[in-house]
């Protein structure tokens, strides 16, 4: 009965389709693009009035975009500011409106001073049921934690719910997404966002449920919001690559490094069978050459007896002097010529040295054939291997990549050396995004791994990155080696996941 219910529970796992969970730092990541959306009212006294709050996010690090009706009284009344609260760091910024579309309830803010990081927009199909998260700031969630309104704008990380899709729904006037993931009042003009963290709506408005009725929300289309953003003559980052988590490709990645090596034991195992039989058709042909040498030795050796009993019958005979040394001569050339064809007759040893030769010529030629085997080096085009990557934030073009021996990058970033190969780990001064660019020359592939981190951490990575000057392109395999162990103390304060990673394979550039 065990194995029966075995066998059941591995078949359902091989027939029913497998459910996409969210990784949660993929979700914290998006929240850190964020922000609360906070309407300040000037009486002309000291003393300013919050008047209302709503949610919106980055679209680029100077544009956020909200809802148009959390803006609309500063619309109405402009002793009414408006500004931003990010999740990180000291203060708010305010900011002015560039666009307001009322029809489909959407508006782009421009910061006046500093930047955010920008989110990524989805673009392609979303699934019915899909489980998608609500990222906002909920007047309820404050009210329950009695904050003041000073309290309410300082920055606080914003709250996230989740829930599913139910497709097949929407409003008359525009493209909507209906969806369960609990939104509130506060939540206008925030993002609602699929498993990888990328923006799919802009969550607007909500059902009014009675006693024991089910609430259900509503948020903005991307296709609404793009074309929203097309007129305001706005390019966000986009992308349409399906959400895939960082366990399956390294599944996936496994699965290939399986199938790689059973490849490479097959591969020596024909290596060996080759061996073996270059080994046997070179004794073989060993034998034959022994028997035929020694062949001609014997019948030289008859041809010289031959030639001795001619002799000697012509000495028997009168006036055949000249004879007797013609055939007596002839026996003694054949003779000499049998004994040194039986002595250059080849040894059984040499068969083992035939076998190598003849092995190496046959990989000699089946390289020649499948093409150089070398390092790839020099000038390279790298093109993104979408079956190997998991997009959320970055562009998938191709990458032009210039590579040295030395480990040298476009000629002048110098990759560190270690023992998981060359790579580099980026830490920028402005953004929150901590890349780890890889290169294996063998295989030539390129890869970069992006973190997508808090204020906090990267603060932490940048003081590490301080600790140390990289060196100069071509400085020598030490310095490489040096600047890889540097490296190996800044990988160990990132998670263990990246938020992305793009997979590349380069080839030369034409």
């Amino acid at each position: 009965m065990q194995r029966f219910l075995a066998f059941l529970a591995a078949l359902c796992a091989v027939l029913l389709p497998q459910i996409a969970h969210a990784d949660q730092s993929d979700i914290n990541a998006a929240a850190r693009s964020v922000v609360r959306v906070v309407l300040i009212e000037d009486d002309g006294e000291e003393e300013a009035n919050l008047v209302g709050y709503g949610s919106g996010f980055a679209v680029t690090p100077k544009l956020v975009v909200t809802n148009a009706h959390v803006v609309e009284p500063a619309r109405r009344n402009e002793r009414i500011r408006i500004g931003v609260v990010p999740p990180q760091g000291q203060r708010g910024m305010f900011v002015r409106v560039l666009a307001v579309s009322p029809r489909n309830d959407l508006a782009l803010l421009e910061l006046e001073e500093g930047t955010l990081p920008p989110m990524s927009l989805f673009t392609g199909a979303i699934a019915d049921g899909a489980q998608v998260f609500a990222v906002g700031y909920p007047g309820s969630v404050d009210f329950a934690q009695g904050l003041d309104p000073w309290e309410i704008i300082s920055p606080m990380s914003p709250v996230k719910t989740q829930g599913n899709v139910s497709a097949g729904r929407s409003v008359k006037t525009f493209e909507t997404l209906l969806h369960t993931a609990p939104i509130g009042q506060g939540n206008s003009g925030g993002p609602l966002l699929d498993g990888c963290g990328r923006v799919i709506g802009v969550n607007s408005f909500g059902t009014i449920a009675s006693e024991a009725d089910s609430e259900f929300y509503f948020a903005v289309s991307i296709r609404e919001v793009m074309r929203f953003l097309t007129t305001a003559e706005v390019k966000p980052m986009v992308t349409g690559a399906a959400c895939r988590s960082i366990a399956d490709l390294d599944r996936e990645q496994a699965s290939r490094d399986a199938a790689q090596r059973e490849r490479d034991r097959i591969a020596q195992e024909q290596h060996n069978e080759a061996v073996r039989t270059a080994e046997r058709e070179a004794q073989m042909d060993i034998l034959t050459e022994r028997e035929n040498t020694m062949a001609l030795s014997g019948l030289g050796l008859i041809l010289a007896v031959v030639c001795g009993a001619a002799a000697f019958v012509f000495a028997q005979k009168e006036n055949r002097g000249r004879e007797v040394k013609i055939a007596a001569g002839l026996g003694i050339v054949i003779a000499i010529f049998a004994v040194v064809l039986w002595l250059s007759r080849p040894s059984l040893s040499e068969a083992t040295e035939r076998a190598k030769d003849a092995v190496a010529a046959r990989e000699d030629k089946a390289a020649e054939k499948a093409g150089s085997n070398t390092p790839l080096t020099g000038d390279l085009v790298c093109v993104l291997d979408d079956a190997r990557s998991r997009i959320t934030v970055s562009p998938a073009t191709d990458v032009p990549f210039s590579w040295t021996e030395q480990g040298c990058v476009n000629g002048r970033t110098q990759y560190g050396l270690g023992a998981d190969g060359w790579s580099r780990v980026l830490v920028p001064s402005v953004d929150q995004t901590v890349t780890v660019a890889s290169y294996d020359p063998q295989s030539a592939t390129y890869r970069t791994d992006r973190f997508l981190l808090d204020l906090d951490r990267m603060e932490a990575l940048r003081e590490k990155r301080g600790d140390y000057q990289a060196p100069a392109c071509g400085s020598g395999e030490a310095e490489a080696r040096a600047l890889g162990g540097e490296q190996d103390a800044l990988r160990a304060m990132l998670p263990s996941q990246p938020n992305e990673r793009l997979v590349y394979s380069c080839s030369k550039a034409k």
